[in-house]
């Protein structure tokens, strides 16, 4: 007996596991090797930047051993604890961005291996917390110097009214 077509029919298909589908994400293979090869000079940066931020709290506590040690070693009149000061924050400030540098690298090359999506969103939230770090610290610096140009004109009327 032949079958009958019927125009109106559903049509038939193998039942076959739905696929994850694109989740928008295409990375060209050239985009891969420019991350892939950026990978080990971010982590590299990352691990400066943590060396860097070590010696510079390093640097402030003994600057704020010097402070108890110049009254001992008769060292003089030298403000050791502007070292301290400046130093220990500095140190910490600077942690910020050599840890986005060095986790943008990190994750990159975990991307590379895994091929996880995830491991991808880390590295650009990694990137992107990195430059915004730097612009607010940008913002502050153009904020300050309008004030250092008043300081700055303010000790230079001074020094010439005390004839300096």
């Amino acid at each position: 007996m032949s079958e009958i077509y019927n125009p109106y029919q559903s049509p038939e298909s193998p039942i076959v596991p739905e696929t994850q589908q694109n989740t928008g994400v295409m990375l060209s293979e050239k985009m891969l090797g420019y991350l892939n090869d950026a990978s080990p000079w971010l982590q590299f940066i990352g691990i400066l930047g943590y060396i860097g931020s070590g010696l510079l709290i390093v640097g402030g506590i003994f600057g704020a051993v010097g402070l108890s040690a110049a009254s001992f070693l008769e060292l003089g009149d030298f403000p050791f604890w502007i070292i301290a000061l400046i130093y220990i924050p500095l140190g910490v400030l600077f942690f910020f961005p050599a840890h986005f540098a060095f986790n943008f690298g990190r994750k990159i090359r975990n991307y590379r291996f895994s091929n996880s999506i995830e491991d991808l969103e880390l590295a650009f939230k990694n990137n992107k917390s990195l430059w915004k770090f730097y612009g607010i610290i940008c913002i502050i610096y153009l904020a300050f110097i309008p004030l250092f140009f008043v300081i700055v004109i303010i000790g230079g009327v001074a020094a010439a009214v005390s004839g300096f």
